[in-house]
C-alpha cells in the first residue's frame, strides 16, 4: 500500500538468518504520547480521525483488514500528519474461518503470532474468533475516536476477560454533555455490536466526520459573531451602504428607537454574513488562499528505475497544468528537481523557493496498476492541508492527470471559473500510450546529453506516430533539434529546418500552446530571425506569464540585439519565477559580465555554485571573473574543473583554451585549438570555440577566419560574440561590425 497516512515499507528481506522489514522513519509520537503532551480538543481529535479513516479506506480497498487499530499503532508527526503503523496481524478480507493457525490468546497487549487483536479495541466478532471483515476495523476505529474525545475507553474491565465481556454485552459509557451530538452519533454507530448495524464502509465514516467538522467550525464562527452584552449601546449597527439604501426610511428608524431591535438586526446581519462565509468556506475555498506552490518531484516507489520517467513526467504535467491558473505562482521544473533524491526539510524548501505550500507525491506501479498518493502542506504554518490517494489502471493515466490537476487546483484556489477549470484539466492527448512516450521523451531531454537527446527524439516521434495531433510532443521534437548543435555537434543548417517544422506543427495544432511558441522563438534565434523570435517570445509570455523559459530565451535574444538593459529585466523576471534554475542563474551572472562588474559577477557565481556544485558552467563563469580580476591561478583552476566536469565539452574546452592564451600559456592553448579543430571536422564543434582561443592569443586574422566559417554555415552560436568576454579584443575591428551587420544585428 502507498498512502500519506500509512507507514511506507521499503523492503522485506533476510540478512544472515535474520528477517527484517525496512520502513520509513516517522519523526513523531504515538497517539497515546501525543495526547498526553497535547490534550486533544474535539477539533484536533476529528482532524486525526479523518486522516486515520482515509488510511483505512486505502487498506480496505486493497482487501486488507488491519485488526489492531489502537493509539499505539497511530503516530502523529509534529506537523499533525497521522500515520497508521503495524500491519503485523493484518489479513486479507477473504472469507475464512479462524483456525488453529489464527488461534486467539486474549491479552491486554499484542504478542506476534499469538493473537488477532488487542482486547481493549477488539470488535465483538473478533473477540469471538469469528470471520472478520472491514467492519471490524470500523469498530476499533470507534473505540479510538471515543478515547480521543473522552480521554478514556468506552468499555470498562479490570482485566482482558472483563473488557471482552463488556464489549460483548454492555453499551458504551455516555460521553460528556459538551460533546457534540453528531460526534456521539458517529461513535455509537461505529460501536454497534451487530456489524450489520454499523457503518458499512470506513469511507462513509470519514465523510460524516468531515461534515461534522465543517459544521462545528461554522458553529464556532457563529458564536464568535454574537453580540455579548445587550445593555451596551456604543457601536452603531447596519452601516453598510446597501442596507441603508434598501431600508432608508424604515429600518434605521426602528433600530434607533429600539435598542433590542438594534441588536436583533445586528445579529441578523452577522448571521447572514456568517452563513455566506460558511458556504463560501465549505464549498469554494480551502482554509486559506494559497498564492504560491512548489510541486516536488514525485517519488518513484515502484522499485524499478525504468519507470522513473513516469514519476518525473507526472510531476511536470501537474506543474504545467497549475501554471495555467491566474494569480498562482507555480515553481518550474528546474527549481523543484534540484531537491530530487534529497531529504530536505519542507520548511527549508519553502523558504528557499519562497512558496506558501508544497505538494509531495509518491508513485507506485505494479503491472497495470498505478497508485499515486499526494500530500499538500502549508509550509509556513507546518500543517497538512490535504491528502489523497488515487488507484487507477495504466490505461487511465491521461484522465488521472486531469483529475489530479482539478483536485489540487480546487484546494489551492478559492473558486475555479469554468475557463480556469478547462485550462487545468486540458489534455494534449487522449491516448495513454502516446502520453507515456511523451513523458519518456521529456525525461531523456532533461538529461541534456547527446545520447539522451537521440533517445528523446525516438520517444517524441513514437508519441506523434500514435497521435498525429499531439502538439506537446511536436514541441518536444523542436526543442531536441534546437539543442542538438550544442550537445551533439549537429550543424545548425541541418538541425534547424527540422526544429522549425516541428515547432510550426505544434502551433498549427494548438495556437495557444506557450511551449510551442517558445520552441519556435528558440528556432528563430538560431536562424537569425530576430524580429520573428521576439514576436514568438512575446506571444508565449502572453499565453503563460508564469513560463520562466520564455523569459529566459527572450533574454538571450535581447543580448544578441544589444538591448542589455531589457535583457536584464527579462532574466530577473525569469529568476523570480524560477529562483533555483542553474541555467537562469548563469544568464543573471552574464549580465554582470556585460556590465563589467566582475566583483558582483564573482559573488553571484559563488552563490550559483553553492546552490549547484555539479554545474560545470558555474566554474567556467568563476574562472572568467577571476581572469578579469587578475587572479590567474584561481582562474585556470576553475576553468580546468569546468572542463573536467563536462567530460571535455567543446564550450568548456574553448574557455580553458582562451584562459591559457590570455595568461601566456601558448603551448597549452594551441593544444586545445588542435583538439577543437579535429572535433570541428567531425561536426562536434563550432568555429566560434576555436576563434575564442585565437582572440586570446591576439591572432585576430585567425579568429575572424573561424568566425567567417560559422557565418557561412549560419551557425546558431555565432551571435554569442556580442557578449562573450573572449571576443572583447575583436570589437574595435571593422570586421566585427561587418559580421554583425551581415547577421542583421544592430551595431
Amino acid at each position: 500500500m502507498n498512502h500519506p497516512n500509512i507507514i511506507t515499507i521499503y523492503e522485506i528481506g533476510e540478512s544472515d538468518g535474520t528477517h527484517f522489514i525496512a520502513t520509513e522513519f516517522i519523526d513523531g509520537k504515538t497517539l497515546n504520547e501525543y495526547a498526553k503532551a497535547n490534550p486533544l480538543s474535539c477539533k484536533s481529535a476529528l482532524e486525526i480521525a479523518i486522516q486515520v479513516a482515509s488510511a483505512l479506506v486505502e487498506a480496505h480497498l486493497a482487501g486488507i483488514v488491519h485488526r489492531d487499530i489502537k493509539p499505539d499503532n497511530v503516530m502523529i508527526r509534529s506537523n499533525g500528519l497521522a500515520k497508521i503503523l503495524d500491519f503485523g496481524i493484518a489479513k486479507l478480507s477473504t472469507p475464512k474461518t479462524i483456525g488453529e493457525e489464527d488461534a486467539t490468546a486474549i491479552k491486554g497487549g499484542t504478542s506476534p503470532g499469538m493473537i488477532i487483536g488487542t482486547a481493549n479495541y477488539m470488535s465483538p466478532e473478533q473477540a469471538k474468533g469469528k470471520v472478520v471483515d472491514a467492519r471490524t476495523d470500523i469498530f476499533s476505529f470507534g473505540v479510538l475516536l471515543y478515547e480521543m474525545i473522552a480521554g478514556g475507553l468506552p468499555f470498562e474491565g479490570e482485566n482482558a476477560l472483563e473488557m471482552i465481556g463488556a464489549i460483548l454485552h454492555k453499551e458504551p459509557k455516555h460521553l460528556n454533555a459538551d460533546v457534540p451530538h453528531e460526534v456521539e452519533r458517529i461513535i455509537n454507530k461505529c460501536l454497534r455490536k451487530d456489524r450489520d448495524e454499523r457503518y458499512q464502509t470506513i469511507k462513509d465514516v470519514g465523510n460524516d466526520l468531515k461534515d461534522v467538522k465543517q459544521e462545528l467550525e461554522f458553529k464556532n464562527l457563529m458564536e464568535r459573531s454574537i453580540v455579548p452584552n445587550l445593555e451596551e449601546n456604543k457601536t452603531q449597527i447596519l452601516k453598510a451602504t446597501t442596507i441603508d439604501e434598501i431600508h432608508q426610511t424604515t429600518t434605521n428608524q426602528t433600530v434607533a428607537s429600539n435598542p433590542r431591535t438594534k441588536y436583533l438586526a445586528a445579529g441578523l446581519l452577522t448571521l447572514l454574513l456568517a452563513v455566506g462565509g460558511f458556504f463560501g468556506y465549505k464549498y469554494l475555498s480551502p482554509t486559506k488562499q494559497i498564492e504560491s506552490i512548489a510541486v516536488m518531484p514525485f517519488v518513484n516507489e515502484s522499485g524499478n528505475a525504468d519507470v522513473e520517467y513516469l514519476s518525473d513526467g507526472m510531476t511536470e504535467t501537474l506543474i504545467k497544468s497549475l501554471s495555467d491558473l491566474p494569480n498562482l505562482n507555480v515553481k518550474p521544473r528546474s527549481s523543484v528537481f534540484r531537491y530530487k533524491g534529497k531529504d530536505t526539510d519542507l520548511k527549508t524548501i519553502g523558504k528557499e523557493l519562497n512558496v506558501e505550500a508544497i505538494l509531495n507525491g509518491r508513485v507506485v506501479q505494479r503491472g497495470e496498476q498505478l497508485t499515486l498518493s499526494l500530500e499538500l502542506v502549508d509550509v509556513q504554518n507546518d500543517k497538512v492541508l490535504w491528502t489523497e490517494s488515487y488507484q487507477r489502471k495504466q490505461s487511465d493515466l491521461v484522465s488521472l492527470q486531469s483529475e489530479i490537476a482539478k483536485d489540487v487546483s480546487t484546494k489551492l484556489k478559492s473558486k475555479l471559473s469554468g475557463a480556469d477549470e478547462a485550462k487545468v484539466t486540458k489534455t494534449s492527448t487522449a491516448n495513454p500510450e502516446a502520453y507515456q512516450a511523451y513523458l519518456k521523451g521529456r525525461y531523456y531531454w532533461n538529461r541534456r546529453r547527446a545520447e539522451y537527446m537521440r533517445k528523446a527524439i525516438e520517444e517524441f516521434k513514437t508519441a506523434t506516430d500514435i497521435d498525429p495531433n499531439y502538439a506537446l510532443a511536436y514541441s518536444g521534437l523542436a526543442d531536441c533539434y534546437v539543442l542538438l548543435p550544442e550537445y551533439a555537434g549537429i550543424p545548425t543548417s541541418e538541425a534547424m529546418p527540422q526544429a522549425k517544422a516541428y515547432a510550426e506543427r505544434a502551433i498549427a495544432i494548438d495556437e495557444n500552446l506557450a511551449e510551442g511558441h517558445t520552441s519556435l522563438g528558440g528556432v528563430n534565434i538560431k536562424s537569425w530571425q530576430w524580429a520573428k523570435a521576439e514576436q514568438e517570445f512575446k506571444r508565449a509570455i502572453e499565453l503563460n506569464p508564469n513560463y520562466a523559459t520564455a523569459y529566459h530565451w527572450y533574454c538571450v535574444l535581447l543580448r544578441s540585439l544589444g538591448r542589455f538593459d531589457e535583457a536584464a529585466q527579462m532574466i530577473e523576471k525569469a529568476q523570480e519565477l524560477d529562483p533555483l534554475s542553474s541555467a537562469i542563474g548563469n544568464n543573471v551572472v552574464q549580465i554582470y559580465m556585460i556590465r563589467k562588474d566582475f566583483t558582483k559577477m564573482t559573488e553571484s557565481t559563488l552563490k550559483l555554485i553553492e546552490l549547484d556544485p555539479n554545474y560545470s558552467v558555474g566554474y567556467q563563469l568563476l574562472g572568467e571573473s577571476y581572469l578579469k580580476l587578475g587572479r590567474e591561478t584561481e582562474a585556470i583552476a576553475n576553468l580546468q574543473k569546468s572542463m573536467e566536469m563536462s567530460n571535455r565539452g567543446v564550450s568548456n574546452l574553448s574557455f580553458l583554451g582562451n584562459g591559457y592564451a590570455v595568461i601566456g600559456r601558448r603551448d597549452e592553448a594551441e593544444a586545445i585549438i588542435k583538439e577543437l579543430e579535429q572535433r570541428y571536422d567531425r561536426k562536434e564543434s563550432s568555429g566560434r570555440n576555436i576563434a575564442a582561443i585565437y582572440a586570446g592569443l591576439g591572432e585576430k586574422d585567425k579568429a575572424f577566419e573561424w568566425l567567417e566559417k560559422d557565418f557561412q554555415s549560419r551557425s546558431g552560436e555565432l551571435a554569442f560574440i556580442r557578449w562573450y568576454m573572449q571576443f572583447e579584443p575583436l570589437r574595435d575591428d571593422p570586421r566585427y561590425k561587418d559580421l554583425l551587420k551581415r547577421m542583421n544585428l544592430p551595431e
